[in-house]
């Protein structure tokens, strides 16, 4: 079953080939992406990789965690899921978006 590793402490300066050429030398490597801002384009300084399997996502952990990337201290960890968000602005009186002003 596909894990998902979080990797944080990243350099802003990093590109996604040379995270995913960090990575190569983990078995069953199947994804890479640095995650960047919506706005301006830059790296927030995390990433993901998606690995094949469990035993997988192990190596990449023992092997790479605390790791140094470009001048920073690598942190490699499976990755939780988020909790879902509600997708819009409440007020306190409970209408969507609707405030008293």
């Amino acid at each position: 079953m596909a894990q998902k590793l979080f990797i944080g402490g990243l350099a802003f300066s990093t590109p996604t080939e040379r995270l995913r050429e960090l990575f190569s030398q983990i078995e069953g490597v199947q994804s890479v992406t640095i995650v960047t801002d919506r706005d301006t384009g830059q790296s927030r300084g995390f990433g993901f990789v998606e690995v094949a399997s469990t035993e997988a996502a192990n190596d990449a952990i023992a092997k790479l965690n605390g790791v140094q990337l470009d001048g920073r201290t690598l942190r490699v960890e499976v990755s939780t899921p988020s909790a879902p968000r509600d997708g819009g602005f409440r007020s306190r009186s409970g209408g969507a978006g609707r405030g008293r002003w």
